[in-house]
């Protein structure tokens, strides 16, 4: 079995395309298996939650942290569970 891994994005993504498009910088912390699916959640989420297209969001680089680096609460609650109980 893979290990989850927390993977740090950096990027810019392109908001408000009709009459004044702006550039926004973002990060985002993502567990993910290996970096394809990290990306692909990346893509998943910014384009659901900001209605962005891929074409508009640029990634400038990703880091692998660890569990104790990460900053989003959620992500640092997931890799400090021990076992999981499902009915």
């Amino acid at each position: 079995m893979s290990e989850v891994k927390i993977f740090r994005i950096y990027g810019y993504m392109l908001i408000g395309t009709s009459t004044a498009p702006e550039w926004r910088k973002f990060v985002k912390e993502i567990r993910a298996l290996k970096l394809s699916d990290a990306l692909e959640k990346l893509y998943s989420e910014l384009g659901s939650k900001h209605k962005v297209k891929r074409a508009n969001i640029k990634i400038l680089k990703v880091e692998e942290i660890s569990p104790e680096q990460a900053l989003d609460k959620y992500v640092k609650e997931l890799s400090q569970l021990t076992k999981m109980v499902v009915e």
